[in-house]
């Protein structure tokens, strides 16, 4: 897909839906971009088939014990800037609690949007 543009994944099972034609629904624009932000931070390292490098690999732990923070944050905007029509990133109010990441993403796309992602 072009930049800006994504399939409309339900927010509460992030599954596809369908537009009001029955067709797989997409989304475009700094929506779409956000969207791709969100699957991009989502993905663990080896689980994309066709390209295993992409991802976070949240589930190294260094000596028996998780990632500092700003190592975590690191890796979050990494994957975040690799997302084509991101122009800026910053992670902010990152929180592992009870192994559940949790936080923001505050970016700007390459059209001058700023928009912000939910971890």
């Amino acid at each position: 897909m072009a930049i800006g543009h994504s399939l409309t994944l339900d927010l509460d099972n992030w599954d596809l839906t369908l537009d009001a034609g029955g067709d797989i629904a997409t989304a475009t624009g700094p929506y779409a971009i956000a969207q791709n932000v969100a699957n991009a931070v989502r993905l663990f390292t080896n689980d994309a088939f066709y390209d295993p490098q992409r991802g976070i690999p949240h589930f190294i732990v260094d000596l028996g014990f998780l990632p500092q923070e700003s190592v975590v944050r690191s890796r979050v905007g990494a994957a975040a800037r690799g997302v084509e029509g991101v122009a800026t990133v910053e992670v902010e109010n990152l929180d592992l609690e009870e192994r559940v990441l949790t936080g923001n993403i505050q970016l700007t796309t390459s059209e001058g949007d700023t928009v912000d992602v939910a971890l």
